[in-house]
C-alpha cells in the first residue's frame, strides 16, 4: 500500500494556510485535521494485506469444496486500480492559468509604467494655486473652451455635458 501511496502529491499546508481568508480558517483547520487523520489511518495499514490461512478454513468449514472454490475465486480476483483521467486536464488548466497570469502581469507592468509617467507629469507641473488659465489649458487641453465653434455658454456641445 505504501508503495502505491508514493504517487500521491504532498500538500504544502503552510503555503495553503497563507492563501486561506480569515473567515474560512475554521473550515481550513477542519480539512487539515481530517486529512491528517486519514493520512495516519492510511499509514497504519500494512504494505500487503495479511495472508489468508486456507488450511484453517478447510479444516473448520464443514462443506467440502467450498473453501477451495473461494480460494480459486480469491486468487483469480484482480482489483483494477483506477485510471487517472483528470491530471492531464488539470495540468492543462494550470498551464493556461499560468499563461494568462503572465499576460496579466505583463499588461499590469505596462499600465504601471504609464501611470508613473502620468504621475511624474503631475508632480512636475506648477501647483494649481499658481496656475494661470493658459497654464491650465496647456497642462489639461480638455479644459479649453471652444468659444469660436460654440460662442454661447457653456461653450461645449450639450451632449458632452
Amino acid at each position: 500500500m505504501a508503495g502505491r501511496r508514493a504517487a500521491v502529491k504532498a500538500i504544502d499546508w503552510a503555503a495553503f494556510a497563507e492563501r486561506v481568508p480569515p473567515n474560512q480558517k475554521a473550515m481550513f483547520n477542519a480539512l487539515k485535521t481530517r486529512s491528517d487523520a486519514l493520512s495516519a489511518r492510511l499509514a497504519a495499514l500494512p504494505e500487503k494485506p495479511p495472508a489468508i490461512d486456507w488450511a484453517y478454513y478447510k479444516s473448520a468449514v464443514a462443506k467440502a469444496g467450498m473453501v477451495d472454490e473461494f480460494q480459486k475465486k480469491f486468487s483469480a480476483l484482480k482489483v483494477p486500480e483506477p485510471v487517472d483521467t483528470q491530471t492531464a486536464k488539470v495540468n492543462g488548466q494550470e498551464q493556461e492559468a499560468a499563461k494568462s497570469t503572465a499576460e496579466y502581469v505583463q499588461a499590469s507592468k505596462a499600465r504601471i509604467a504609464q501611470y508613473e509617467q502620468q504621475l511624474q507629469k503631475l508632480r512636475s507641473m506648477i501647483p494649481f494655486e499658481q496656475m494661470t488659465y493658459e497654464d491650465l489649458h496647456e497642462a489639461f487641453p480638455e479644459t479649453r473652451l471652444d468659444k469660436e465653434k460654440y460662442p454661447y455658454w457653456p461653450h461645449k456641445p450639450i451632449a458632452d455635458l
